[in-house]
This record gives C-alpha cells, structure tokens and sequence, in this order.
C-alpha cells in the first residue's frame, strides 16, 4: 500500500516506522529536514521538504497514485486543507487527519457532510480524556473500553483474594449473577494469555477482562474484588488541551480542581469551566499541594506537557 504521511513530529515519526515494518511504500513530508534525514537514514522510505498542504508538494511526493493520505502535522488547518486538495486535486482513496481543536470537533457536521473530506478523524487529546474519564467511571478498573456507543463495555479487571468468583470455576458466574448478561473474553495470568473455558478456575491476581453492560459492570467486577468506593474529589494537574477537556468532562459529578502554572491559562480556565475550582501553581510544590488538601483527594492526575513535572508531582 502507498501512503503519505504528513509531518514528522512524534505521530508522524511513529506512524513511518509501523508501516514502514509492514512493507508499505511510505513517503513522509515535513518542513524539518534534519528530522526527514534522521527518518530516512534509519527507516525505509521515501521523504519530501515543503509545506504539506501545498498542492506541488503533495504532488511531488506521489499522492496521485497514493492508496492513503495521514495527515499528522501540528496544525489542524495544514492537515483539513490537505485532505480537501487530496480529495479535490487527487481523488485519494482514504484520508485520515488530526484535529486537536474542540471548537472543530464540536461540529461533526462538518466532516459527515463531507465540507472537510476527511474518512477518519484522529483527535489524540479527545481520546485520552475519554479513556481517563472511563477509568475514573469505573473505579479499580485497569482497562475500559466503550462499544455500542457506550452502552456495552470490556472491562480488565485484577482478581484479589475474597472475591466470590476467586478460586472457583468461571461456570459458575451465571449462579452468582443469574439476572446479568456477562462473558469472560480473556484472562491474563503470570505474562501469559488464557483462553478461558467454563471450567477455567479464577486465580488470585489474574488479569481478567470481560463484557457486559454498563449498568451491570460494578456487579461483575464485585465477583472478582472488594469494590472501591465512588470517586468523588479530582485533582488535575495541568489545564493543557486534555487537563481542560477532562476537567469539562468530570465537573459536572465530580469535585474538580485544575492547577495550572501559568496565569493566563488559569484566566482562560476558569472562563471555559463551570464548577471546577482553578489554582495559579506548580503542581509539583509541596506546599501549595498540602495547602490544598491534596490528602483527600480521590484521584491525582498529572497531564501537564512536562514528563519531570508530572512525575515530581
């Protein structure tokens, strides 16, 4: 398959080097080109300098004949305007984009109209935010994943001692909870991966990850683990793209606090938020975090764009 991949940050880099070990024909365009010769170099691929939303570039680089268009630049205009000129100029057959902005992600209309022709839309901020915001939904958690636009939920789950199910034949799940609807799809146990049968005996810190209704997730997990209560406080450290759509996402049935260093971000927050508090500080100051509580707090996330920091704090 012949694909471009537009820009050659961290995705962009990442995304080459996958496809690149599946025997695709990659050609990655970037303006950067100390970090194309560092792909090429080590890579299998073709590379182009120039403006990837500009229509001789995208020629250049082959996308006339091109199965796929990736365009994961910085700029969410740069990766819409080039999946319009591949539509409009190449007829390319797929053309996914990133788009990190909400205020385009608000209006899906948008892309379903075909304005945009973008096939598939990345927004790694949203995703992340969405998958955080299930695990605190689900606490004790170590996985969640939505299907059946959230009804339906796969859930991994860690097995501890006193479970009722622990220890016991998996058959014997439908006894305990005859009223649930539930499928055991797979078990993780000492870094191996079980198929599980009805016979399967459930064991003391499996990694057990199973099915079911939304409604019906905190009663299977209670077969496996003592429950933990309810997250009710949240710390945020960080009001980034994701700390603030996160924050957006958990105000409204959680107590949320959003600390963020810089003031004029804090500004920006507190107009964006409702009913999450905003406090102007390093997150990785003891002082301020003990001033505040942080004791109580249920969960702490770090998701500031400092690796050091979040993990100082």
């Amino acid at each position: 398959m012949k694909i471009i991949i537009l820009g050659a940050g961290q995705v962009g880099g990442s995304l080459a080097e996958h496809l690149a070990s599946e025997s695709n024909d990659i050609t990655v365009v970037d303006t950067d080109e100390a970090r194309l010769r560092e792909l090429r170099d080590r890579l299998d691929i073709s590379v182009i300098t120039g403006e990837a939303s500009h229509p001789d570039v995208l020629a250049q680089a082959g996308l006339e004949d091109a199965d796929m268009l990736v365009a994961v630049t910085s700029n969410d205009e740069i990766n819409m305007i080039a999946c319009t000129v591949a539509e409009n100029l190449f007829h390319t057959p797929t053309k996914i984009a990133r788009v990190r902005a909400t205020s385009y992600l608000t209006h899906q209309q948008l892309f379903e109209s075909g304005a945009i022709p973008v096939d598939v839309l990345i927004s790694p901020e949203q995703l992340v935010s969405e998958y955080i915001f299930r695990l605190i939904e689900q606490p004790g958690a170590l996985q969640v994943l939505d299907f059946a636009d959230g009804k339906v939920q796969l859930v991994a789950v860690k097995a501890y001692h006193g479970g009722p199910l622990v220890g016991q034949e998996l058959r014997f799940l439908r006894e305990h909870m005859p009223s649930v609807d539930t499928r055991v799809a797979a078990i993780y146990r000492r870094n191996r991966a079980i198929v599980p049968t009805g016979t399967t005996v459930i064991e003391a810190d499996d990694e057990v990850f199973f099915i079911a209704a939304k409604a019906d997730i905190r009663a299977v997990m209670s077969e496996l683990r003592r429950l933990e209560v309810a997250y009710k406080r949240i710390t945020i450290a960080g009001g980034g793209n994701i700390g603030l759509r996160l924050a957006k996402m958990l105000e409204g049935r959680f107590n949320v606090r959003v600390i963020e260093y810089n003031k004029t971000r804090c500004i920006r927050l507190s107009e964006k938020l409702e009913r999450a508090i905003v406090i102007q500080g390093s997150a990785s100051d003891k002082d301020l975090l003990m001033e505040e509580s942080i004791e109580d707090t249920d969960v702490f996330l770090a998701l500031t764009n400092d690796d050091e920091a979040n993990i100082m704090s």
